[in-house]
């Protein structure tokens, strides 16, 4: 991805986040000069902070994200950080995250503001693929939901949807005008390990820096 791309839809996330009357943590408006004021050691090793990403497909508006990680913990050190973890996802209309899933993280995916979203699932094959034929039974709002593999349905507003380990899962911005404020709400993240991609994607973008940082991105710390 390009840097002036990810400037952009920083500020534009900033954008949305302020319209639903969300606001950031401190150093969700830090420039990158700003750190070196601060002893930010959980922030950094809890990889708090902003991420955006294509992952790896070069389309971002079609296939991409920008995510803010407010509050994580680190795995295998509970010193560190919380037990939970809390992010907001910023979607552009009809803009989606690859299929995947979580081995060990449960989360809520909850609609914050703007458009709804829209998701579908699919369980987990024997081989550890993707089951594009069974029934996936889901809680939303601690309400039980069975739905066709791969079956289509929106999440509105205030609602939403709690996707448990080896539930593959793919959601997006549901098509039109607005953008999709998403929170989410889980057990500890730890994106390094515990993404299981269906798709060739990557989780991280590779950078071209065409133009210069206006924050630092959550891998990016030093």
């Amino acid at each position: 991805m390009k840097r002036s791309l990810i400037n952009e839809k920083i500020k534009w996330a900033r954008e949305q986040l302020a319209q639903a009357n969300i606001k950031l943590p401190m150093f969700g408006y830090f420039k990158p000069e700003d750190w070196s004021a601060y002893q930010a050691d959980t922030v950094k090793a809890a990889m708090l902070g902003w991420d955006v990403t294509d992952f790896g497909c070069g389309d971002f508006h079609k296939v991409g994200a920008v995510l803010f990680t407010v509050r994580n913990g680190v795995v295998n050190h509970p010193e560190i950080g919380t037990p939970y973890a809390e992010k907001y996802i910023v979607l552009e209309p009809g803009q989606r995250l690859p299929i995947h899933m979580h081995v060990c993280k449960s989360e809520d995916i909850i609609s914050r503001a703007g458009a709804p979203f829209e998701i579908k699932l699919y369980n987990t094959a024997k081989d550890g693929g993707v089951d594009y034929e069974s029934d996936v039974t889901v809680y939303c709002d601690g309400i039980p939901r069975t739905v066709k593999a791969g079956e289509v349905f929106r999440i509105e507003n205030g609602n939403s949807i709690t996707l448990t380990p080896y539930m593959y899962h793919s959601f997006w911005g549901a098509p039109g005008e607005e953008a999709a404020v998403i929170g989410e709400v889980s057990s500890v993240n730890d994106d390094d390990t515990d993404n299981y991609f269906a798709e060739d994607v990557n989780r991280f973008s590779t950078l071209e820096e065409d133009e210069e940082k206006i924050a630092l991105l959550c891998n990016e710390y030093e």
